[in-house]
């Protein structure tokens, strides 16, 4: 029987559809539009559409919309669960995210900031500037997950600091040099995501390195 017929659809109580929604419900929704994208069920147009409305989405009965047309969107729209990890060892807690939004415009984060466990950027004909040579970590993994369309994305990092990444570029680059600190203490930087049409460039800057590791970590 077909996943997106009526008959396997679940429909959200009215508890349900009021309910806040989180960064980790928005990142689920953003990672079925990214695969429905890869498999051809939705356009690049439709696909940013959807992802920028998903970030902005207030509430679970926002969100349940953007993917019910979709074969497992309702499923996972109807249960809120934690985000799904990049590997076993990367598990930012919900709560402990930020957005990133550039929509025709430009956004930025610099200087001496202290990143979240998790940031999420979505640039639409935008471009994100993420500059980390400078920034207090405040715990060893930091992920940042990326949609980019018809944008720019560009990370800088300390050279003291990895990086790994995994994402995807569909007619755009994703391009994450990784680089392993000499440090087995040092932070580990993972960059994950798509970049459609688009361009998602992390690497590191020689001659930034981040000091009192240890002490930033404790």
């Amino acid at each position: 029987m077909d996943e997106s017929s009526p008959e396997n659809r679940v429909s959200l109580s009215k508890d349900a559809v009021a309910l806040r929604a989180s960064d980790a419900d928005r990142d689920r929704i953003a990672e079925i539009l990214r695969e429905a994208l890869a498999e051809g069920r939705l356009t690049a147009e439709e696909h940013a559409e959807r992802v920028g409305a998903a970030y902005e989405a207030k509430t679970v009965g926002e969100l349940e919309p953007l993917v019910r047309d979709l074969p497992v969107g309702a499923r996972h729209a109807a249960a809120p669960a934690p985000a799904r990890p990049y590997d076993a060892s990367v598990r930012p807690a919900a709560s402990e995210a930020e957005s990133l939004v550039a929509v025709f415009a430009g956004a930025t984060r610099k200087g001496r900031w202290r990143p979240r466990p998790r940031t999420n950027v979505f640039a639409l004909f935008g471009g994100v500037d993420i500059d980390l040579t400078e920034a207090v970590f405040e715990q060893r993994e930091i992920v940042i997950n990326v949609n980019c369309v018809f944008g720019g994305v560009e990370i800088k990092v300390p050279e003291n600091v990895s990086v790994h990444g995994a994402g995807t570029g569909v007619f755009g680059a994703f391009d994450v040099r990784t680089s392993e600190s000499p440090d087995p203490d040092a932070p580990v930087v993972v960059v994950t995501g798509m970049a459609v049409f688009g361009g998602v460039e992390a690497k590191t800057r020689r001659g930034k390195r981040l000091k009192n590791l240890r002490k930033s970590l404790g």
